[in-house]
């Protein structure tokens, strides 16, 4: 596996925000984290990022126990998050913006990554010296998510990446996503736009006040009914 959590504990004060959780993604796999507000969803991601101290468990990633890393670190391992509402930076260019992607890179091979993501965005490239701040949404998710790409993740966390976001933009996500996923990135996604989410994810966890109350494969919490219901908000 490439990322495996035990036992995972995440505590601000008295608020207990994820319990002993467990979870595992493998190298080629998507697995999403669906739930409530309050769920501990992103409360999880920031921990793996190393945002938020763990208050017990333990994190491994490519065989490395990185449970007491900082952010940096893990960044430099290629653990990236994609944390939500963007956190692109307005008043910089769309294109220095791509460059902080590659902030702890020292290879020569950036730019060649720079024009690979405007390749895959035309409409960044067509604003590449314009701030980001004139971006949609839309493309505002799409900077974020190409600035993750010059870390070049092994495994690329997405934190609820169609909030706010139309639902012509939310389809286009959604094809990035899984094109991603096609092309061999391992991907870890909480999104409560969960009948999408299932969709491009071979498995799914639910979370309910910061537990694991239900896994499977994606297809089996697709088609229940009854835990569509209960958990998933109905069809």
């Amino acid at each position: 596996m490439l990322l495996e959590v035990e036992s995972l504990d995440v505590r601000y004060g008295r608020n207990h925000a994820v319990k002993g959780l467990n979870l595992s993604v493998a190298a080629d796999e998507l697995v999403t984290v669906l739930g409530s507000n309050g769920a501990g969803k992103s409360s999880l991601l920031r921990a793996l990022q190393g945002l938020t101290p763990c208050a017990g468990g333990a994190v491994r990633f490519a065989g490395e126990d990185i449970t007491r890393l900082s952010p940096p670190e893990r960044l430099r391992r290629n653990l990236v998050l994609v944390p939500e509402g963007r956190q692109i930076v307005i008043g910089l260019t769309v294109h220095e913006n791509l460059q902080m992607g590659a902030y702890c890179r020292a290879d020569t091979g950036v730019q060649q990554d720079i024009d690979a993501i405007y390749d895959r965005f035309p409409n960044l490239a067509a604003r590449r010296k314009m701030p980001a701040s004139v971006l949609s949404g839309g493309e505002q998710q799409m900077l974020a998510i190409g600035r993750a790409l010059l870390a070049r993740p092994k495994l690329m966390m997405l934190d609820e990446p169609s909030l706010g976001l139309s639902p012509l933009l939310v389809e286009r996500l959604f094809e990035l996503i899984a094109s991603l996923r096609r092309e061999g990135l391992a991907i870890l996604l909480v999104e409560q736009n969960t009948h999408m989410a299932l969709e491009v994810a071979s498995r799914g966890l639910v979370m309910e006040l910061g537990s694991v109350v239900l896994e499977g494969a994606a297809s089996v919490l697709r088609d229940d009914e009854r835990l569509a219901a209960a958990y998933l908000g109905g069809h």
